[in-house]
């Protein structure tokens, strides 16, 4: 296996923020204008105004973002040209040489920080509790107009264009077998290349599993009646895939409207809320986080994500992803090659076994975990690579 084609286009990044765009970043938060309070003691209403003020105050005077760029600098980064756009990835390479290939996708209010984490899990598992049977050559794209990518600026790019860029970008560095994972957006990506299943491409690992029913997904989304044969756990998936669609005023807006979310890209403290507002359960878990309570995820870790969003003037650019998406998000797609499944307990959904085997009949590895939600990896770098590690174990 080679490591870089002949005709690769791939050439070095190195992660270099100027101290003046981090001043500047620090002059507007703390010259943020403050809307009131809400008017209810819950989230009901979106962000909490107390959330976003602790998370200012600690941004604008504690925060280091050149920790962060010192861990970016630190793995091997690269840039290449990939139908017309420049796409940066992370490609670090296992010292077990029998080590699969596996590309992963980050998705959205996300980027490359979600994986950092599990960059030494997955690739030098024998140092973290694994076998060097369970090693992984790791490349960590950012998808386009996110992070240090191109901004699109032609419409086109959306999830299965990604998918096909993926596949060429294996390809470029000279994989002829890999894997692919994702969450989120990656999710979606990771099965639309399954879709697509390129002779190189031995199976998928997801943690946000793409396997409602056709007909299930079009009333949810509807208000029509559901059918009347489902069991209690799809009964209870049902209940949660109708909140979710009942809250996501943010992806309905990005989906219609992204270009009218200029204020993304003038206001860091505006971006850092909206950005916060995904899910119910990482809210809850971002404002105990900026209440001062030890979470998964730290301060550091928050800020780490949206201080890139705000670096890269990528608030507006990401969120056209939205408006070029022509797929279901949890929809069957009808993935055929091998697949393994994550359930977190505290996903948007939790995918019933009985739809996964529906919709992957390729379905190698199912499990539902004890722990962790929508940014499984980010949040459980450790649970999350035992379960990389397992879900591909067959397909070596």
């Amino acid at each position: 296996m080679s490591v870089m084609s002949e005709v690769s286009t791939v050439r070095p990044f190195t992660v270099e923020i100027p101290d003046a765009d981090v001043d500047e970043m620090r002059r507007r938060i703390r010259a943020t204008r403050w809307p009131e309070r809400e008017t209810v003691a819950d989230r009901s209403q979106g962000t909490q105004l107390a959330t976003v003020q602790a998370l200012a105050r600690y941004w604008a005077s504690d925060y280091d973002w050149r920790a962060c760029e010192a861990r970016l600098t630190a793995l091997p980064q690269f840039i290449t040209e990939i139908d017309g756009l420049d796409i940066h990835f992370v490609h670090v390479r296992s010292k077990h040489e029998d080590a699969l290939p596996l590309i992963v996708t980050h998705g959205w209010p996300g980027s490359i920080i979600e994986q950092l984490k599990i960059v030494a899990p997955l690739t030098d598992p024998t140092a973290h509790g694994g076998d060097a049977s369970d090693a992984f050559h790791l490349v960590i794209p950012s998808m386009p107009g996110y992070g240090f990518s191109g901004r699109p600026t032609t419409t086109g790019w959306g999830p299965e264009r990604i998918a096909g860029g993926w596949i060429e970008l294996m390809r470029q560095l000279g994989y002829t077998r890999f894997a692919a994972q994702g969450g989120d957006w990656g999710a979606v990506v990771t099965d639309l290349m399954a879709v697509q299943a390129p002779p190189e491409l031995v199976g998928i690992h997801t943690n946000m599993a793409g396997v409602v029913p056709p007909d299930i997904d079009a009333a949810l989304q509807t208000g029509n009646p559901l059918p009347t044969d489902l069991s209690d756990e799809e009964k209870r998936t049902c209940e949660q895939l109708d909140f979710v669609w009942k809250h996501v005023g943010y992806a309905l807006m990005m989906g219609t409207r992204p270009q009218t979310l200029t204020g993304l890209a003038d206001s860091p403290v505006g971006l850092a809320a909206f950005l916060l507002d995904h899910d119910a359960a990482s809210l809850d878990l971002i404002s105990r986080v900026f209440a001062g309570e030890t979470e998964g995820l730290t301060r550091d870790d928050i800020l780490d994500n949206i201080t890139l969003f705000w670096l890269t003037n990528t608030g507006v650019s990401s969120s056209r992803l939205y408006w070029e998406n022509k797929f279901s998000f949890f929809g069957a797609k009808g993935v055929e090659i091998p697949v393994a499944v994550s359930v977190f307990p505290d996903e948007l959904y939790r995918a019933p076994r009985s739809w996964a085997e529906r919709a992957y009949p390729g379905l190698v590895y199912f499990n539902e975990v004890h722990r962790g939600g929508h940014f499984a990896a980010w949040e459980q770098p450790r649970l999350f690579s035992e379960e990389v590690r397992a879900g591909f174990r067959s397909l070596r």
